[in-house]
């Protein structure tokens, strides 16, 4: 017996084309650079970023992956799938190497590695490698930027806070959603 469809569904394509639906959350909106689709970083931006992360300290792949959150003010958040094999490639040309630490395999500069991050780092100029051409308006970064701090902080508050905190929370995040649409009906 065949089934009758007598209901519409909800199909769209998944920002990274795995079928999921149309919805974006918070982070998804903060990484879709305001003209539609998730920002992504090329291969050259992603292995500049982790050598930068890096210089900070020895960091596991999660801490990697945090790390460039946070530097990023949360505008970029990398995945697993683009960070992993980047520090695998990094080790693979003897610009990091790996060490466990407590059961965890941690990854650390070699000086070849330091060398190559001071490079980034001068070659760059000041800019980040999740800043794009095309971000030039300082205004407009900032407005990024408070965004992906103001996400980062609502996760913190709903992951430790007190269902108090979480209400509270919840009506700042409403009242700045509300301010925001009265700025933009000013004349």
């Amino acid at each position: 017996m065949g089934h009758e469809h007598t209901h519409e569904h909800e199909h769209g394509p998944h920002p990274r084309g795995r079928g999921r639906g149309p919805r974006m959350g918070a982070m998804d909106m903060a990484d879709a650079g305001w003209g539609g689709g998730r920002r992504r970083m090329r291969r050259g931006d992603i292995r500049s970023a982790v050598l930068l992360a890096l210089g900070d300290g020895p960091a596991n792949g999660y801490e990697v992956m945090q790390r460039l959150a946070e530097r990023s003010g949360g505008i970029w958040r990398p995945s697993p799938g683009s960070v992993y094999p980047t520090l695998q490639m990094l080790e693979d040309e003897g610009l990091i190497r790996s060490v466990t630490i407590e059961t965890r395999r941690t990854f650390e500069l070699t000086d070849e590695g330091r060398e190559a991050a001071a490079a980034t780092q001068a070659e760059r100029s000041g800019r980040l490698p999740w800043e794009r051409d095309g971000d030039s308006d300082d205004r407009l970064r900032s407005l990024r930027l408070a965004i992906g701090q103001t996400h980062m902080a609502a996760k913190q508050v709903a992951h430790a806070g007190s269902p108090d905190q979480i209400d509270r929370s919840i009506a700042v995040i409403q009242r700045a959603r509300k301010e925001l649409y009265q700025i933009l009906g000013e004349d």
